[in-house]
């Protein structure tokens, strides 16, 4: 099924929870028909936005051109071998309620992927992380829907050209494909990593915990960092961890003794971008409507009637006195549009 929604209100479409309106905007489970629709009604060269739950996302305005929103939900076992099972998860199913689907069956790898807003089809986008672990060291494949030339095709792992906090999805070449479905590898004997201080901390004297304890924690532990976009809309982490030497991160460390550092490969090291907004004294900060979330400093929130004007003003000044203070240039993770 697909329908076709002409100048569609996206205020109730982005975790923001900020004005704005698609030219277009369909939304479809259908992939046969979402191609058949783009064959017969030519967008003659309006944009395409891909949109998910709309949690990382922040609009400045309208968008000029076609939002499509998938809404395939299923979920399948596609393959099996002796270690690993693959799961098919349409774009348009729940990230939470997948990643709780998988534990419940006992497939590992996900757990720690728990509770993050959004749909299974931005995963490999953004390739979302928490916690030690990122979704793009699990995928399989990716299925994905070229909008310009109509084919549908598969993006192996490696094809996906993943990094932190990016992917191909993400560059010139894959502006106009629209992911469908991903695949992912996970394990059947349950290994889980709990490596991550804060799941350290939380599983101290229980060096083995089940993959439902893993989950649980990590629902406890983001609940308790990070405001609910339901009750304080927001797009969880505004600003990406910067990626630094380990020459700069220890010359850093020497001044800030607890500043968090986390492995990143063997040439750099990440840096814990809120620590460094804290540190720059905006935890807690308000203006207006908008402002700096008191328990985590990373989260910009919108406490009401904030402009995206208004959103974007503050994150400058934050990156500027970050900037400053650390000689560290911040790059935003949240989409602006």
């Amino acid at each position: 099924m697909i329908t076709i929604t002409p100048n569609q209100s996206l205020s109730d479409r982005n975790t923001f929870r900020l004005p704005a309106k698609a030219s277009l905007y369909v939304e479809t489970d259908s992939s046969e028909e979402l191609i058949s629709w783009i064959r017969n009604n030519p967008v003659n060269g309006r944009k395409f936005l891909m949109l998910g739950g709309g949690s990382n996302v922040l609009f400045t305005g309208d968008f000029e051109g076609c939002v499509i929103h998938p809404v395939n939900q299923e979920i399948e076992v596609v393959y099996e071998d002796h270690y690993s099972t693959g799961i098919k998860a349409g774009a348009g199913a729940n990230w939470d309620y997948f990643v709780d689907w998988c534990v419940e069956k006992g497939y590992a790898g996900l757990e720690n992927l728990s509770w993050i807003p959004g749909t299974v089809g931005a995963a490999p986008i953004q390739n979302i992380g928490a916690y030690g672990t990122e979704a793009g060291n699990l995928v399989d494949s990716v299925e994905v829907i070229d909008l310009k030339s109509l084919t549908i095709f598969n993006l192996e792992a490696s094809e996906c050209r993943f990094a932190y906090r990016d992917s191909i999805f993400k560059k010139s070449e894959g502006t106009n494909w629209l992911v469908w479905s991903v695949t992912f590898r996970l394990d059947k004997e349950p290994i889980v990593d709990i490596s991550y201080e804060a799941l350290k901390k939380y599983f101290k004297g229980k060096p083995r915990p089940s993959l439902k304890e893993v989950r649980q924690a990590v629902i406890d532990i983001r609940k308790s960092k990070l405001p609910d976009p339901v009750i304080v809309p927001n797009a969880g982490s505004f600003f990406k961890n910067p990626v630094v030497s380990p020459c700069q991160a220890n010359l850093m460390k020497q001044d800030f003794p607890d500043l968090p550092l986390y492995a990143h490969d063997v040439a750099s090291v990440k840096i814990a971008a809120g620590y460094l907004i804290e540190q720059c004294g905006w935890k807690g900060f308000r203006d207006g409507d908008a402002g700096v979330h008191p328990d985590q400093a990373l989260v910009l929130v919108n406490y009401g009637q904030a402009t995206a004007r208004d959103l974007l003003e503050l994150s400058e000044k934050i990156r500027a006195s970050v900037r400053e203070k650390f000689h560290i240039k911040l790059e935003p993770e949240v989409r602006i549009i």
